[in-house]
């Protein structure tokens, strides 16, 4: 994807600044959740941190590909839920790092679940991770892959004790799992930002406000 290497961290503001965000969206009584998607450029692409979670026996979310974050506390605002989470789970200080904006919020339609996407841009040769007990492991991922349609397929996945047909992406890492779910919306919501085609062609095709089938679970 050759117009990789155009996006700044100051083009990406931008245009996430030019967007409806989720904060737009009614109030609801959903839980609130906030995740953090970081961001470092290299010379001709950018690169998106991922996390695997930690396997444990009654977790049904073990050993996912996510985003570091999790659930806001009382009083909280939703990037500072992102931050706080991000240093608790990997040890990167984000106040460090330069905040570009917010993707829009998605909501669960069959779960009381709302989730928001901060953005965040650092030099990862600043950081040395320090990954907590939730953590697995912690890698980075180049936007060009991301955008090869040839990773991007339909899978079947194990969730809950139930199996579901979802879109989902192969990963450029070895022994990883393939990611899908709400990371994996969130990050074709990126993309979209990302993609200033009008042909309608290609991945990066998302609406504003994705509503989530029972697997795109926190």
């Amino acid at each position: 994807m050759d117009r990789v290497a155009q996006w700044s961290f100051d083009r990406i503001a931008e245009r996430l600044s030019s967007r409806v965000g989720g904060a737009d969206l009614p109030p609801c009584d959903r839980t609130r959740a906030a995740v953090a998607m970081i961001l470092h450029q290299v010379a001709d692409d950018v690169e998106i941190l991922f996390i695997q979670r930690a396997s444990h026996d009654l977790d049904p979310w073990s050993g996912h590909i996510a985003f570091p974050g999790g659930k806001l506390e009382e009083g909280e605002l939703e990037c500072q839920a992102a931050c706080r989470e991000t240093l608790e789970e990997i040890g990167i200080d984000l106040e460090q790092g330069r905040y570009l904006g917010r993707l829009s919020d998605i909501v669960g339609a069959n779960l009381p679940v709302r989730v928001s996407c901060c953005l965040f841009g650092v030099d990862r040769m600043r950081f040395r991770p320090v990954l907590n007990e939730e953590v697995r492991d912690l890698f980075w991922v180049k936007v060009s892959d991301l955008c090869d349609p040839g990773r991007h397929f339909q899978s079947n996945v194990a969730f809950d004790q139930r199996r579901f047909e979802v879109p989902a992406f192969r990963l450029p890492v070895e022994n990883k799992p393939e990611l899908w779910g709400i990371t994996y919306r969130l990050v074709r919501q990126f993309l979209c930002v990302l993609d200033d085609r009008t042909t309608g062609e290609g991945l990066c095709r998302l609406p504003e406000m994705v509503e989530l089938d029972e697997e795109d679970r926190l």
